[in-house]
C-alpha cells in the first residue's frame, strides 16, 4: 500500500471506532491486501486514536488461535492488535451498552511479560518464550464489531483494525503458575448465571503459550518486539458471544481465578 492508502484507510477506521458507528468495507483502492498491508494500516490507526485520547499501548490480543474461533469467525489463521491502556480493566468492569456498537465477550488466557523478547533472538518457541512470563491471568476481552456484516469482512481489514478490540479485564496475576497445567486448564464461562461454554487451554495451538511464540515471531518479522510490562491476551476458548443490556459474563479457570463483566 501507498503511504496515502494507509493514511486514508487508517483515518477511516479511526473515526468509525471514535464516533462509533458501523461502516462498509473500504474501498478496495485503499483495502489492504494483505496481512502485511494490514499491520501498516494498524500502525498508523493506533498513532490516530492514541493521539486522539486512547492514551498509550500497552498490550497485545490475538484473535482467532482456536479451532473454534477459526470456524466461527471462518478465517485459518491468527492475527493480532494492539490494545489502550484506557482500555484495560481489572477483575471486573461496568460498562455502558451504548459506548458500543455490537459488542461481544471472549473468554481467555493472557499474560504478562518479565523480560523483552527481542526481534534479534527470533524465531521463538513454546520453550524459549516461558522463561519471559512473569505472570498468567485470567481475562475476558471485549470486541465490537462496527461493520455492516463482520462476517462477510476480510481478514486483513479486521487485523488493520485491532481484530476488534474495545476492552479487556485482566484477572489477579499470578506469578507462581510454573507448576499449572495451561493446556489443561478448563474455563467455564456463565452468562447471567447460566452456563453458557466451557473448553481447554489445549485449544489455543495446543498450548497457550505456542500462541504467544506466534506473537513474538510475528513482530520480529515487523523489526519490533513484545517488551516486559506488556501482557497478550492469547485467544478465546468459546466463540464469541454477543452481549446485551443488562448481560453479565463471569469466567473462571481454576487456579487462575476469576473475571467478569455486566453491561449497562
Amino acid at each position: 500500500m501507498t503511504p496515502d492508502a494507509i493514511e486514508q484507510a487508517a483515518t477511516i477506521i479511526a473515526e468509525n471506532r471514535l464516533n462509533r458507528t458501523r461502516l462498509d468495507s473500504l474501498d478496495p483502492a485503499i483495502r489492504p491486501a494483505d496481512l502485511h498491508d494490514a499491520y501498516a494500516v494498524q500502525e498508523r490507526l493506533n498513532a490516530i486514536l492514541s493521539q486522539r485520547g486512547l492514551g498509550k499501548l500497552v498490550g497485545y490480543k490475538i484473535g482467532c488461535t482456536t479451532p473454534v474461533m477459526q470456524e466461527y469467525m471462518n478465517i485459518h489463521e491468527p492475527a493480532f492488535g494492539e490494545v489502550f491502556e484506557s482500555m484495560v480493566f481489572h477483575n471486573h468492569a461496568d460498562l455502558k451498552r451504548a459506548d458500543f456498537v455490537e459488542p461481544g465477550v471472549e473468554t481467555e488466557i493472557a499474560v504478562t511479560l518479565a523480560h523483552d523478547l527481542p526481534a534479534a533472538t527470533a524465531p521463538y518457541t513454546r520453550e524459549s518464550v516461558r522463561e519471559a512470563v512473569g505472570a498468567v491471568m485470567i481475562s475476558i476481552e471485549l470486541v465490537d464489531a462496527r461493520y455492516r456484516d463482520y462476517r462477510e469482512l476480510d481478514t486483513p481489514t479486521m487485523a488493520a483494525d485491532n481484530f476488534f478490540n474495545a476492552a479487556v479485564v485482566l484477572g489477579k496475576p499470578v506469578t507462581d503458575w510454573q507448576d499449572i497445567d495451561l493446556a489443561g486448564a478448563e474455563a467455564t464461562i456463565q452468562l447471567n448465571g447460566t452456563e453458557l461454554g466451557r473448553g481447554h487451554g489445549s485449544l489455543i495451538m495446543g498450548h497457550p503459550l505456542e500462541a504467544l511464540a506466534w506473537l513474538a515471531n510475528r513482530l520480529a518479522e515487523r523489526d519490533r518486539h513484545l517488551k516486559a510490562g506488556e501482557f497478550v491476551t492469547l485467544g478465546s476458548v468459546i466463540p464469541t458471544h454477543w452481549v446485551s443490556t443488562g448481560d453479565r459474563i463471569d469466567h473462571e479457570i481454576s487456579g487462575l481465578g476469576s473475571v467478569s463483566i455486566t453491561l449497562d
